[in-house]
């Protein structure tokens, strides 16, 4: 469903979609684009907090991904830049961007139809790969709420 599109990441990696970024993941998607000075950093520094208040244990279980609306501006290194920025650039966060089709395909997949960057969703959309269990989230919520329901997600990787 997701399509295995090949996107690159804020390092220039290429990976498909969903065999190298959502296969078996307990994931956090949102929609960004770089040059946005308001929702689009705002967010980030959100599912920052979010991750802090999960703590290290469940953060390493989760795999954050942060799609660019924008592809033809948003190099791997506009969104390395970016990261950097918003103080996320580590582990377990993906930044996505590529060929203007492929992130268009993908972006369609998770029901985001862009007529221009500045039109995406700021809904997050939260999701068990494996167990097929996806929420879309209301960015607004408070971090510790996300934070639970992330940890609700992530529950049973410990049993497979």
């Amino acid at each position: 469903w997701f399509t295995d599109t090949v996107l690159k990441d804020q390092d220039g990696r290429e990976l498909r979609f969903y065999s190298d970024v959502l296969k078996d993941k307990v994931v956090m998607l949102n929609v960004i684009f770089t040059h946005c000075n308001d929702a689009c950093p705002l967010i980030t520094r959100k599912l920052r907090e979010v991750r802090e208040a999960m703590g290290p244990e469940l953060a390493r279980q989760v795999t954050f991904v942060s799609i660019s609306s924008d592809p033809l501006n948003d190099t791997p290194a506009a969104l390395k830049a970016f990261a950097r920025k918003q103080g996320v650039d580590g582990p377990n966060w993906l930044f996505l961007t590529g060929d203007k089709a492929n992130v268009d395909l993908v972006l369609g997949r998770l029901g985001q139809f862009l007529p221009s960057p500045e039109q995406h969703s700021t809904q997050l959309i939260a999701g068990d790969v494996a167990g097929k269990r996806w929420s879309k989230i209301r960015p607004d919520a408070p971090p510790a709420a996300i934070a639970q329901r992330m940890q609700l997600l992530a529950q049973p990787l410990a049993g497979r």
